[in-house]
């Protein structure tokens, strides 16, 4: 549970900065017409990376930050993950396991309650050179798709600096489209050793 013992979602201050950070730069957009006078006091406000701060302040963020920024494209969402996957390996030196794939992803597994105070992402599957990684951040279907994008670009990010080679993503399910509950991404790569 996150902060207060209460049974809202919230996410890591370390994410939330950098949220936080990608408004705060861009002084010129009027970020109060997208997001509510409390969101924007804890934009202003400094961020405790060590923090937990509410996941649906974090949701109205994202979804300004990709209307202002992206202009609703969510490659950018992904290509947002890969920058991510790299900060959190600075905050986080053992996430990723040099030469080791597998063992990167078995490390997020214990990182990620780090992350998220509720089961937002779960490795479903994971053998050499395949793995299948559940989404479930519950949010609205615009922000459920780009936060399924930037997880994406996270997770190939982390397979890359682990060594892996030629790394394949794909939606076997889509959470944010009618009559689905979650997003199941699939990720193949070479390991590696392994020849070509």
């Amino acid at each position: 549970m996150g902060p207060g013992g209460d049974l809202t979602r919230h996410v890591k201050g370390s994410l939330f900065g950098e949220y936080v950070r990608m408004i705060r730069r861009r002084k010129d957009i009027a970020w109060e017409k997208r997001v509510s006078s409390r969101d924007m006091a804890m934009v202003m406000s400094r961020v405790n990376p060590r923090g937990w701060y509410p996941m649906d302040t974090f949701e109205r963020l994202g979804n300004a930050i990709l209307a202002e920024l992206a202009d609703g494209n969510v490659m950018l969402a992904r290509m947002w993950g890969t920058i991510s996957a790299e900060a959190q390996r600075e905050l986080h030196p053992d996430l990723v396991a040099a030469d080791d794939p597998m063992e990167s992803l078995m490390r997020f597994r214990v990182l990620r309650r780090t992350f998220f105070d509720f089961e937002a992402l779960e490795i479903d599957t994971l053998i050499p050179n395949l793995a299948r990684i559940a989404v479930h951040y519950r949010m609205g279907a615009k922000a459920e798709k780009a936060a399924a994008y930037q997880t994406m670009g996270f997770f190939e990010r982390v397979l890359e600096l682990s060594g892996a080679k030629q790394v394949t993503t794909s939606f076997v399910e889509r959470g944010w489209e009618p009559n689905s509950l979650r997003t199941l991404l699939l990720f193949e790569w070479q390991e590696p050793g392994d020849p070509y």
